[in-house]
């Protein structure tokens, strides 16, 4: 058994499954086959007499379920009978969760846990954290590992780099430093792991087999480096990003500058929310109708927009833009909106619905207090306006959707050091692309451009293609009756 599964592995996978420390890391590429590794070393310490019980957790439940798929590979090419394999679903106040299980002859198992502190609670035996960079607890899930090993077993992390002031390259840095004591750590990089034979095996594995050729593995490293672009350093070399890199660097910005693009600005008195609701109403429609009415009735195709909400203090930002052909969004008209009572802001929304030709769809930010704005919103256009609620995971998303269309000049951004500004505030933090500082006050210009901003125009250009990728391929808005007559839902709010 030991013979064919060394004809299986590659070097660096063999020297991980041989490596017996109780704490080991792995500092790794993607696309090198680690955690199909792993489940080989954990079907191998499981399957055993007196055997050791392995439980896997990683930051979502596709990863958990390949992890099972992975074991049960290596399960029936070693002709290993598991008396068990099923799935259980957990149910806690706060969440429920899957857990996936493999149990073997042996009475060990192997568990795939969702990736938190409490996961671990009355588990003995091997702890492995797989893409441990993208998890949220992972500091938590460290120490509830590591205070198991008083009963034995053993902590394993696997994982690529996410940003070089993520948790768990600080703890890499601590290893290397000498700070963290008993850990062994392994490095492989994607060129690397082709070094070791990694491309001849995809070969030998493909169906029909192919036959090894060089100038083919040269294009192969070349199509995979290029899927990865700016991020290679960090998804293949192995190389942290740095904390606080410009996301969007300006010289980016500036090859997609359209002076053209109208922008068109609202900033309400304080005292303005206490006026009588057909006052507020009718001062709102004739703004609209002079500022962005005459520009909306020009545009011939679909209109999509997004909208980063805000009451006070930020700015509420509706970035709008026409659907040129299926393959393009051109930017045409952007609002600022300071200020806006609730009530206005959702009249606003209704008169560019009206005034549109063809209305597309709408993504509007939930977060707080938008998600009463979004909830009647897509009450009134079912299916053409969806509710968006921007996390780390749908930064991780939706920022390089929108980067890879800037850097094919396939985005319009207005000539506005405002709006640029919002761009140059969205960095890296934990190697995710978000809005990290505020934008610092700045003298109010003409029609309140200035004070803080937030970064309100990256977030609204997001949302924008976020509801065209979402909503274009959608039916028709339609209009539920009767949804208009609550025009003043917001008030008292």
């Amino acid at each position: 058994m030991e013979n064919d599964i060394d004809k299986v592995l590659l070097p660096f996978q063999k020297k991980w499954i041989e490596d017996e420390s109780k704490l080991k890391i792995w500092e790794k590429s993607r696309r090198i086959g680690a955690s199909w590794t792993e489940a080989l070393n954990a079907v191998l310490h499981s399957m055993i007499e007196n055997g050791t019980s392995t439980y896997y957790m990683s930051y979502n439940k596709d990863m958990t379920r390949q992890f099972i798929d992975d074991c049960v590979f290596w399960c029936r090419n070693l002709q290993i009978a598991a008396i068990e394999l099923g799935e259980e679903i957990i149910r806690r106040e706060d969440e429920d969760f899957t857990v996936f299980r493999i149990r073997f002859a042996s009475g060990c198992v192997i568990e795939a846990l969702p990736s938190r502190a409490y996961s671990l609670r009355s588990k003995q035996g091997r702890i492995v954290l797989d893409e441990a960079a993208f998890t949220d607890e992972f500091t938590e899930v460290i120490k509830a590992g590591l205070a198991l090993l008083i009963w034995g077993g053993s902590l394993t992390i696997l994982s690529s780099h996410n940003g070089d002031d993520n948790p768990f390259n600080l703890l890499v840095k601590d290893i290397r430093e000498g700070k963290e004591k008993g850990w062994s750590i392994h490095r492989v990089t994607f060129l690397e792991a082709v070094e070791q034979g990694l491309y001849r095996r995809i070969c030998l594995k493909s169906k029909p087999r192919k036959e090894w050729d060089s100038e083919e593995e040269k294009e192969w490293i070349a199509e995979i480096r290029g899927i990865y672009k700016d991020n290679v350093e960090e998804e293949l070399d192995v190389i942290p990003r740095r904390a606080g890199t410009k996301y969007f660097p300006r010289a980016m910005l500036d090859q997609c500058i359209d002076a053209g693009v109208e922008l068109v600005r609202l900033n309400c008195r304080d005292d303005f929310m206490w006026e009588r609701v057909e006052k507020r109403e009718k001062f709102v429609r004739s703004w609209f109708m002079t500022e962005a009415a005459p520009i909306l009735r020009s545009l011939e195709g679909r209109v999509f927009f997004g909208q980063d909400f805000a009451r006070s203090g930020d700015l509420s930002f509706i970035w709008l833009a026409e659907e040129a052909t299926l393959k393009d969004l051109d930017t045409r008209l952007l609002f600022e909106l300071r200020n806006v009572p609730y009530d206005q802001q959702w009249q606003i929304i209704q008169l560019i619905v009206e005034t549109v030709k063809e209305f597309g769809g709408m993504a509007l930010d939930g977060r707080g207090n938008g998600q009463a704005l979004a909830e009647i919103a897509s009450q009134q256009y079912p299916g053409s306006a969806v509710c968006v609620m921007p996390s780390r995971p749908w930064y991780a998303e939706w920022f390089p959707k929108l980067k890879g269309r800037i850097e094919s000049r396939e985005w319009i951004i207005p000539d506005d050091e405002y709006i640029l500004g919002d761009f140059g505030a969205v960095s890296y933090k934990n190697g995710v692309p978000m809005i990290v500082d505020r934008v610092s006050d700045r003298t109010k210009a003409e029609g309140g451009a200035g004070g803080a901003r937030h970064g309100d125009g990256a977030i609204g250009a997001v949302l924008c293609l976020h509801a065209w990728m979402e909503c274009s391929a959608l039916a028709a808005p339609v209009v539920v009756p009767g949804t208009r007559s609550r025009a003043n839902m917001f008030r008292g709010y």
